[in-house]
């Protein structure tokens, strides 16, 4: 016996609680099954040992002398000197409750646990040794509880806190109390609340553990999130490399630094030559001086060149290792689908013994990764469609042999990314869904009408189940009849931006398919523009996009809508959908439509534009905002820009309201086009500014919009980023002249048909052939500002200011 417990290694101790106790509870539950599996006896015996051993190292002598006494059970069934007499599972799987429970505590709640424990602790030790001297397995231990139902999220809740703290559902207080769940398996949270008070029957026979074992957090509001020993190597062997490749900005400082100097030396080199050229005594030394200035462009235009290649090599190199860091991390937060579910095998395994029936459970994908965030949601939707599938879709063996099925029914949990996106279900060949029996509890629950109810689909009818408190159970169990449990998986599939849908066929079997986003961390979305701001549409949520005709939307019945495939789709404008005030923002014939999707619907939301696809880092808002409507989270763009992130959900409930208020999009429209159209747009390129501010009066006053550049280079890009139906240019400007601009404007594939004018101070002829011959339209010297040449030369190559 040791002095006391030492808690300084309770971190470590759970560690090892987790990863023995998941070994332990899926080893027996195969070897149930496979009892002459010698090897997984050894890997159990191995468990129990590990398990003594840390619990002996902390003094936890209340859990060292259960995991001994399980230690030496396995050992006698190695040595092949035990049979499993009747319960012996049952005993076995409440030891590694125990064991499991042990880690489900922190240091300030651990000296509690061990002293309200002890009883249990010497019960279970007691069976266990008297099963290893050849006795029967005591009668308490020969059926195991009825495994309590997950706790629920609350859907009011915000998704970081939801993720930590699950409350639990207070359906369940409906149940007289002798009918409630009292423990759940390990893995499994139970119901919330206090405990009952012991009795002399609950002391005697241990009870299951309350919660799944899990670390307890360092501090107060802090995660802790194991990462893999390779995981965490990898992550230090790329921040070596970018701390390697950040290094080599200083050379690219170094070799800026040199090239300023040759630049500034060869603008030196410039000035002397000019003051020879002035000087016509000395020729000679201006044809020296010209000579030492064309090797210094040429070293300098070497120097540029290294640097870019340099420097695209360094880029190339940066956005590799960027990408491998950020998957990397990305790679951090996600977890096998397997460690979600590890309690489902041992949840089925007691239903089935509690209901009578025969279940073959299997798990598919258990190696697919999900985020950590979506993993634990989903614990508690499926722990409630796999209850549904044990209580109300498998039949017992009896009734399957009569409907020519095999006696044991098959309950599959399946994992797999589709599309980018994480595929769950849940698949048994159970009864299935009696759709007519569906219908008359819909009329009966005064849902609907027995008329309206007719006239929906199959589809439309499932739709029903998903309702809060909707049950089609005939009475309450302690497994399912409250009518929580699908509720909870709608909640979960719009916290998470996924959708659910059910297939059945009577007799054959049912299928639950759960649509998930693979990580909460990081969404490929539709980037869009709506009243001159980015928003981002989640990819997930789009069925496609269209540009529609404005001849082509309809009215009936107030509401605007467009034919899809035979299909009626209503339509409204993101703005109004989003409470914009904004006006439309140019006019045209057609419009730009988004179409999403909400289970069975299909709904039009009209935007601006269409921008792309991309992949956006997900950051929450401030919660100081409260709920943002229509908007869900935001992100940056590649250049920093904010951009938020629409809740199609929420979209979706304004969409409804706006087209039972009937909102018309072509009305509006059609009362845009009946304004007056915009001015002509002109670009005016000058360094002077007294030359700029008399072209843009003469243009204004003429009823043109005008905006300036105030160089070549200026105007350049302007030209490039803007929609201009003019360019008026002089020709001497820094960095670019005017024959350059109208030569760049003419070699570009979109500008090339853009009318363009010369303004210059310069009337040579060959001045002006010189200008044609870049491009331009007309040549104009800046004497034309006194009568009526320069508009008349506008008004002949673009027309009036407006049609």
């Amino acid at each position: 016996m040791s002095d006391g417990p030492d808690f300084s290694m309770l971190d470590l101790y759970q560690q090892e609680v987790e990863t023995h106790g998941a070994a332990l509870n899926n080893g027996l539950l195969t070897l149930e099954n496979a009892p002459d599996d010698k090897t997984l006896i050894n890997d159990l015996m191995r468990a129990a040992h590990s398990l003594k051993g840390a619990a002996r190292i902390l003094g936890l002598d209340v859990v060292s002398t259960v995991a001994h006494a399980l230690e030496d059970v396995f050992v006698k069934v190695g040595e092949g000197k035990l049979d499993f007499p009747e319960g012996f599972f049952d005993l076995l799987l409440q030891t590694v409750d125990f064991l499991v429970d042990s880690g489900g505590s922190d240091a300030a709640a651990m000296p509690a646990w061990l002293e309200e424990n002890q009883a249990r602790s010497e019960s279970l030790t007691a069976a266990l040794r008297a099963v290893h001297a050849g006795g029967p397995v005591p009668e308490e231990f020969r059926e195991g509880e009825i495994p309590a139902e997950a706790d629920v999220a609350d859907p009011t809740e915000a998704p970081d806190e939801a993720a930590q703290t699950s409350p639990s559902v207070a359906a369940d207080d409906e149940a007289p109390a002798d009918e409630r769940p009292k423990a759940a398996p390990s893995g499994l949270p139970a119901e919330a609340g206090p405990p009952p008070e012991p009795t002399k029957a609950s002391a005697a026979k241990p009870a299951a553990p309350a919660t799944k074992a899990a670390p307890a957090p360092a501090a107060a509001g802090d995660q802790v999130v194991r990462v893999s020993a390779d995981n965490l190597n990898r992550l230090m062997g790329l921040a070596a490399e970018t701390l390697v490749e950040t290094r080599q900005l200083e050379h690219f400082r170094d070799s800026l630094l040199r090239l300023k100097e040759t630049q500034s030396e060869l603008n030196a080199r410039v000035e002397q030559g000019r003051k020879q050229m002035e000087d016509s005594s000395n020729i000679s030394g201006l044809g020296r001086q010209l000579e030492q200035i064309r090797l210094a462009a040429n070293e300098s235009l070497r120097a540029i060149r290294h640097q870019i290649e340099v420097f695209d090599n360094f880029s190339r190199r940066n956005t590799l290792l960027s990408d491998r860091l950020y998957r990397e991390v990305l790679e951090s937060r996600m977890r096998p689908f397997g460690d979600g579910v590890q309690g489902f095998p041992r949840l089925i395994r007691d239903l089935a013994k509690t209901t009578g029936k025969k279940i073959n459970f299997k798990i598919e994908g258990q190696d697919t990764p999900v985020d950590r965030d979506i993993l634990d949601r989903l614990e508690a939707p499926l722990n409630h469609l796999l209850r549904n599938a044990c209580d109300h879709g498998m039949e017992l063996p009896a009734d399957r042999e009569a409907a020519d099925k095999p006696a044991t029914g098959t309950l599959r949990l399946i994992a797999r990314h589709s599309a980018g996106m994480l595929i769950v279900e849940v698949r048994d060949d159970g009864r299935g869904i009696d759709i007519a029996r569906l219908r008359e509890k819909i009329v009966e629950k005064q849902l609907a009408t027995g008329e309206m109810a007719e006239n929906l689909n199959d589809d439309e009818v499932l739709e029903f189940l998903f309702l809060p408190g909707f049950s089609t159970a005939s009475q309450v169990t302690e497994i399912s009849g409250r009518g929580v449990g699908l509720d909870v998986v709608m909640t979960l599939m719009q916290q998470v931006g996924g959708q659910v849908r059910i297939s059945t066929e009577l007799g054959k079997g049912t299928t639950f398919h759960l649509q998930l986003p693979i990580t909460r961390s990081v969404i490929r979305a539709l980037l869009v523009e709506i009243d001159g701001e980015p928003y981002a549409f989640p990819l997930s949520r789009i069925n496609r996009t269209l540009l529609l005709d404005l001849g082509d939307l309809k009215m009936l019945e107030n509401r605007q809508y467009f034919e899809l495939e035979g299909q009626n789709i209503g339509l409204v404008s993101s703005r109004s959908a989003l409470g914009l005030a904004g006006a439309v923002s140019m006019i045209a014939r057609h419009i730009n439509v988004v179409v999403v999707n909400d289970r069975n619907n299909l709904y039009g939301v009209e935007v601006d534009k269409l921008t792309g696809e991309t992949d956006l880092v997900v950051r929450p808002l401030d919660r100081r905002l409260g709920k943002v409507p229509g908007v869900s989270a935001a992100a940056l763009s590649e250049d920093g820009e904010p951009i938020l992130i629409l809740d199609v959900e929420d979209l979706v409930h304004s969409v409804d309201k706006l087209l039972a208020g009937g909102e018309n999009i072509q009305a509006r429209y059609t009362q845009e086009s009946e304004k007056e159209a915009p001015a002509k747009r002109v670009l005016v390129v000058d360094d002077s500014i007294t030359v700029r501010e008399t072209e843009r009066q003469l243009l204004e006053n003429a009823g043109y919009a005008v905006e300036v550049a105030v160089d070549g280079a200026d105007g350049w890009n302007a030209v490039r980023l803007g929609d201009y139906d003019l360019v008026v240019s002089d020709v001497d400007m820094p960095r670019v002249n005017g024959y350059e601009l109208v030569s760049r404007i003419r070699q570009d594939a979109r500008l090339q048909r853009l009318p363009v004018i010369i303004v210059s101070y310069k009337d040579r002829e060959e001045d002006r052939l010189k200008g044609l011959e870049a491009g331009a339209d007309y040549y104009l010297t800046k004497s034309s500002f006194q009568d009526e040449t320069f508009i008349g030369a506008v008004n002949d190559l673009i027309g009036e200011a407006r049609e």
